[in-house]
């Protein structure tokens, strides 16, 4: 694969900041207006403050040597002058400094909104194919390297453009010849500024990408530490992470070491300009090229200074520009990346059944949900939420070049239990990860209450369904608000109805503010079982018809199990319930048993019928070989 190009570079970072600005002038016009015309108006009384030199040392102090008697009253007036020139350019500095801090925090709040928002619009393939650690660098460095560059480098770049576009003008007023001059420095300067941040920028783009890398890996061993230490690979894990930190060294290393280099090489430059201009300037004065005065060559000079300065402060804020759109560049990368396509019209509503027994729709919850089904005809029909689903001709992969699941067909009555037995990588977890539609199929159908799952708006499906996972998240809060992120309008009553469903309730007692328990760190100072516990509090507040219950025992002791299998018995009870099982004790009452290997369903059946098969499922059972 090809390596991009300088040009190619310098383009897309030119996009990426063009888009930047875009994107403050979408959320703050009038500001953004209003910054630069103060910055036009403070450049502009800086260089009319300036010209007021050649009035001072023409009008007033060349003529006025050796004179034994002097009028100072000229002098006071461009004193007077100066003064008034210079307040109103330090009240522009001032108010443009003040609206570029508003824009920028402002539009880093926007920036962090929007990402996280559109985080969540994600579809789950995202998630596992970018390290999280990556992810969250978007939040942290990134977006964090946009403040200094809008609220210093962006404004100062302007100003110094601007100032250096009046100061030429200026200059080119007061002597031609000379100006000439020092423009021929200035391309001189503006070219090596070009070269060395060409260089600095592949490296901040390098290392943008490897602080990513580290903060991935961090956090991969960081979550993974009982591993470590049990399997002692600390040495192991140190040497990984010397390595991608010593790739981000040495990116960070070669990113300043150029930046570092621009600001002495353009300040030398423009020592130089200063120099070679005093000099032919002098000549000038001397032999009366082109009227040139005193009073002209000092304000010229001055100009030299003032025009070096955005020169120079050019050269020192590119490096944070540089930065800045690596940074705005992964950003952007996150927001451009394709939402989880959702074209599915049929959502779901609480419903009741009026006085001819038919379904309404209806604003409270009354236990009783129904799929709202608008067709084509202009015609709305309902459906009651039952819990049917079906399975037709099903192959699915995760990528196009290998297929894991193989023409399923299955399919689950209202209040069926069915359950998938098989060793790791049959296919069982992918199965319930094509109900909830965190993936799509490649071919065959998906039916739920007899509709097409993809007809079905993906939130409204998700909120059907009911999920207790192997390994369980909980979020920072109370244990109340954990049981409540089933049903965020849940009362105090309905919390403590669901743990009780759940088995949870006792243990819960005995915490030290019971209920108002604060859970921090996913929930660390609980243990596996007490967690799952909440699980199943979770979904049972949800009170879904339909619930899948991935592997849910499989990590907690025997004893625990027990506690948490009866309470998932009562959860489970009148629903559809899908089963991956870990332990083939817990799914013996199950009504079907699907056993698969290599994402096909090689045995169906209860249990009493799969033993008297004596197949695969029954040397499972009576451990013929082992169930992994």
């Amino acid at each position: 694969m090809a390596k991009p190009t300088n040009v190619s570079i310098k383009k897309n970072q030119i996009k990426v900041l063009f888009r930047l600005l875009g994107y403050m002038f979408k959320n703050y016009k009038f500001r953004m207006t209003a910054v630069i015309v103060f910055i036009f108006l403070s450049s502009f009384f800086m260089v009319v403050g300036t010209m007021f030199t050649k009035q001072l040392m023409d009008g007033f102090i060349v003529p006025n040597i050796n004179k034994p008697h002097v009028d100072f009253a000229p002098l006071a007036a461009i004193i007077g002058k100066m003064i008034i020139v210079y307040v109103f350019s330090i009240i522009s500095t001032y108010l443009y400094g003040i609206f570029m801090v508003i824009i920028a925090q402002g539009t880093l709040k926007k920036l962090r909104d929007e990402v996280f928002e559109h985080m969540e619009s994600l579809p789950i393939k995202f998630f596992d194919t970018n390290a999280h650690g990556d992810i969250m660098s978007v939040y942290s460095s990134d977006i964090d390297t946009l403040r200094a560059m809008m609220v210093e480098s962006l404004s100062q770049m302007i100003s110094s453009v601007v100032t250096i576009v009046s100061v030429l003008i200026s200059m080119f007023i007061l002597n031609v010849p000379l100006t000439l001059i020092v423009v021929l420095m200035i391309i001189i300067m503006i070219t090596t500024i070009k070269i060395i941040s060409t260089k600095s920028s592949r490296n901040y783009k390098a290392q943008q990408k490897n602080i990513g890398k580290v903060n991935g890996y961090a956090e991969e061993m960081i979550e993974g530490l009982k591993v470590v230490k049990v399997f002692s690979y600390e040495n192991e894990a140190n040497e990984n992470f010397e390595k991608i930190n010593t790739e981000l060294f040495e990116s960070a290393n070669d990113a300043m070491k150029y930046a570092n280099i621009l600001g002495p090489a353009v300040g030398n430059l423009g020592n130089m300009n200063f120099v070679l201009t005093a000099v032919i300037g002098s000549v000038f004065v001397f032999y009366g090229v082109s009227g040139f005065t005193i009073g002209g060559l000092v304000s010229f000079l001055q100009f030299i200074k003032t025009i070096n300065q955005p020169v120079s402060q050019i050269a020192q804020q590119l490096t944070s520009v540089i930065l800045a759109s690596a940074g705005a560049e992964r950003v952007f990368k996150l927001l451009d990346e394709v939402p989880e396509f959702d074209e599915g019209y049929v959502t779901l509503i609480n419903a009741k059944f009026n006085d001819e027994n038919k379904i309404e729709e209806t604003p409270e919850r009354t236990g009783i949900w129904a799929w709202k089904h608008p067709h084509k005809d202009g015609t709305t029909t309902y459906e009651q939420l039952l819990g049917d689903v079906v399975f037709e001709n099903v192959d699915f992969g995760y990528t196009k070049e290998k297929q894991i699941l193989h023409d399923i067909t299955l399919f689950a009555k209202p209040g069926q239990k069915i359950a998938f037995v098989g060793a790791t990588g049959a296919g069982k977890t992918t199965i319930t990860n094509l109900i909830n539609r965190f993936y799509d199929i490649n071919s065959g159908k998906i039916r739920y209450d007899n509709i097409n799952i993809e007809k079905i708006h993906k939130p409204d499906l998700r909120r059907s369904l009911g999920i207790v996972l192997q390994d369980t998240h909980l979020f920072s809060g109370t244990v109340a608000d954990n049981i409540r992120f089933g049903k965020l309008d849940a009362t105090e009553k309905e919390v403590i109805d669901a743990a009780k469903l759940a088995n949870a309730h006792h243990f819960i007692k005995h915490l030290p503010k019971g209920y108002d328990t604060y859970l921090s760190g996913d929930g660390s100072s609980l243990s596996q079982g007490q967690k799952q516990l909440l699980a199943i509090a979770r979904a049972a507040i949800a009170d879904p018809p339909v619930l899948i219950l991935d592997e849910a025992t499989s990590s907690i002791d025997t004893r625990t199990e027990k506690i948490v299998q009866e309470g998932m018995d009562k959860l489970m009870h009148g629903r559809t319930v899908f089963v991956i099982a870990h332990r083939l004790s817990t799914i013996k009452n199950s009504d079907v048993i699907m056993v698969l290997d290599q994402g096909r369903i090689i045995e169906r059946g209860n249990h009493e019928e799969l033993l008297k098969e004596k197949g695969t499922y029954y040397q499972l059972y009576t451990g013929g070989f082992e169930n992994q």
